[in-house]
C-alpha cells in the first residue's frame, strides 16, 4: 500500500506543479487548462483504482476491530484538535 500511496502522491505533486506553471504563465490558453484538468482527472481516477483494495482491507479491519478503530479515530481527532487550537 505504501508504494501505491507514494505513486499517487508523486502524480498529484506533478499535477500541482503543472497547475502552478499555468498560473505563473499569464495568457496561457484554454487548451493548456484543459490539458491540466484532464491530467488531474486521470490521476484521480488512477489513484482511486489503486487505493480501492487498500480501502476494502481497511474497511474489513474496522469491521473486525470496531473498538480499536474508534480509539484510533478518537486519538487522531484529539491530536489534530490540539494542533489546530495552538496559536
Amino acid at each position: 500500500m505504501d508504494a501505491a500511496a507514494d505513486k499517487v502522491l508523486k502524480e498529484l505533486r506533478e499535477i500541482v506543479a503543472a497547475a502552478e506553471d499555468l498560473l505563473a504563465a499569464p495568457g496561457a490558453g484554454a487548451a493548456r487548462m484543459k490539458e491540466i484538468r484532464d491530467r488531474a482527472e486521470e490521476a484521480l481516477r488512477q489513484a482511486g483504482e489503486r487505493l480501492e483494495p487498500a480501502l476494502a482491507d481497511l474497511e474489513s479491519q474496522v469491521r473486525r476491530h470496531p473498538l480499536a478503530a474508534l480509539g484510533i479515530a478518537a486519538g487522531v481527532g484529539l491530536v489534530v484538535g490540539l494542533l489546530l487550537s495552538r496559536k
